[in-house]
């Protein structure tokens, strides 16, 4: 009998480089073009949400948004809003802290940085209205390829359904299928620099 979970996870790991390659063949100049354009996208949606809650992250390397990305998101917020940034534990499941401002991240494992401060628990993202998820891919059903440790898959089970989960790509990164495993979460929409945002099929009805 084929081994489908093997071949998913295969595939995957393929198509991890292919994007990874791409990201670093990027320009200086064509990441910071993307940067704006999405962090143009994002502040709308912040502006047209008005959140009390959301969840960012800081976007490091190649990845879409630009390392300021939680200052120009938490500036776009509410009086009051509060941006949470994750936080990796142990066993790669996702704690949460607030974001406090650029002097008080701390580099972390796999390449992120994150807030220093008080941690408020694995179960913080279930209060946020607006998650703003990285990937390296999503497909049109809303599926994401992540970076292959299931953290985000384990935080977006905690997401209640009514919160809008977004995903920052560089134009080319949102694709028709991805290969998929029972544990894959989808989210709602994704901004690229080209298109803007983009509604997805996990958000219909």
């Amino acid at each position: 009998m084929p081994d489908f979970s093997h071949e998913a996870e295969a595939a995957k790991r393929d198509a991890r480089a292919a994007v990874l390659a791409a990201r670093r063949a990027l320009t200086a100049a064509r990441r910071a073009d993307a940067a704006g354009r999405v962090q143009a996208e994002l502040v709308a949606l912040v502006r047209r949400l008005r959140p009390r809650r959301m969840t960012a992250y800081v976007p490091v390397g190649s990845e879409p948004g630009g390392p300021d990305l939680p200052a120009v998101l938490h500036g776009a917020l509410p009086p009051g809003g509060e941006l949470l940034l994750p936080v990796l534990c142990d066993d790669l499941d996702l704690d949460w802290a607030a974001w406090t401002g650029p002097g008080d991240l701390v580099a972390a494992g796999r390449g992120m940085r994150e807030p220093a401060g008080p941690r408020l628990g694995r179960d913080a993202v279930a209060g946020a209205e607006l998650v703003v998820v990285p990937a390296l891919a999503v497909d049109r059903r809303g599926l994401r390829l992540g970076r292959g440790g299931g953290s985000y898959d384990r935080a977006l089970a905690r997401v209640p359904a009514t919160a809008v989960t977004v995903v920052p790509l560089h134009d080319g990164e949102l694709v028709g299928v991805l290969p998929a495993e029972p544990h894959d979460r989808p989210v709602r929409a994704v901004v690229t620099p080209a298109d803007g945002l983009r509604t997805l099929d996990a958000a219909a009805g």
